[in-house]
C-alpha cells in the first residue's frame, strides 16, 4: 500500500514467500524487488540469491525487522543492493529504490555505520598515555595536509568522506559543514570520481582503509 502511494513507482506484484517472489520476477521483470527476510518455504536471502543469479537486471532492497549481523551480511552477500529496517519512512524507502535503480547502494545510515564497524574489527590496543606527548608537533589525523591525502582528495572532500562514513545524509552533511546540499553533492561527485568508488557503501570502506573515517582516527 505504501509503495503504491509513492510517485514514480508502479507495483506489479506481491508475493507471500520467496518462491513466489522468484516466479513473479520471472513473469514481470521488475526493476526492484522489496524483499522481506523471514518467510516460509524460501527465505529472503535464498530468494535474493536466486533472483540475482537468474535475473541480474532486477535489484533487491531488503526491508526487514531484523538488523542483526547474520541477517545483514547474508543478505548483502546474496546480492541485495539495499538494506532497510521496517522503521524506515516512505522517503527513505523511495530513496533506496531510486539509488539501487541508479546503480548505487540503498543502505540506511545505521547499516552503513554497522558495515564500518564490521570492517574495523576489534579495536587496536590503546597507546600508553605518555605516547601522545612524544611528538607534540604531529598534527592529529583529521588535520592531515592535502599532500598527505590519497588520490588527490582535498581537505574538504576528505571531511565530507568522513561524514559519509559516520552515516550522515547529504542534508545532514550540509548542515554540519554550513554549506548547501548542492555543494555537498558536488564534493561527493568529485571524491567518488577521484577514489573510483561507485556508492556510499564503497566510500565507507575506502574511508576506513585510508584512515579517513573519524572512527579510524580515534585510536
Amino acid at each position: 500500500m505504501l509503495l503504491g502511494l509513492l510517485p514514480g513507482i508502479e507495483v506489479v506484484g506481491a508475493a507471500a514467500d520467496g518462491e513466489e517472489a522468484v516466479r513473479l520476477v520471472a513473469q514481470h521483470a521488475p526493476d526492484v524487488v522489496l524483499m522481506d527476510l523471514r518467510m516460509p518455504r524460501c527465505d529472503g536471502v535464498e530468494a535474493t540469491r536466486l533472483i540475482r543469479a537468474q535475473h541480474p537486471g532486477t535489484e533487491v532492497v531488503v526491508l526487514t525487522t531484523y538488523a542483526d549481523d547474520d541477517s545483514l551480511f547474508a543478505a548483502l552477500q546474496a546480492g541485495a543492493r539495499g538494506y532497510l529496517t521496517k522503521d524506515a519512512g516512505a522517503e527513505e524507502i523511495a530513496r533506496a529504490i531510486a539509488d539501487v535503480r541508479a546503480g548505487a547502494a540503498g543502505l540506511s545510515p545505521q547499516v552503513q555505520r554497522r558495515l564500518l564497524e564490521r570492517l574495523a574489527g576489534p579495536p587496536a590496543p590503546a597507546a600508553p598515555p605518555a605516547a601522545a606527548a612524544l611528538d607534540p608537533v604531529a598534527p592529529p589525523p583529521q588535520h592531515r595536509s592535502t599532500q598527505q591525502l590519497p588520490d588527490g582528495l582535498t581537505a574538504r572532500e576528505a571531511e565530507v568522506l568522513a561524514l559519509i562514513a559516520d552515516g550522515l545524509s547529504n542534508a545532514e552533511i550540509a548542515e554540519a559543514l554550513f554549506v548547501s546540499p548542492a555543494t555537498v553533492k558536488t564534493h561527493i561527485n568529485n571524491l567518488f570520481a577521484k577514489t573510483a568508488v561507485r556508492d556510499r557503501a564503497q566510500a565507507v570502506s575506502y574511508a576506513f582503509r585510508h584512515g579517513l573515517s573519524r572512527g579510524s582516527q580515534t585510536d
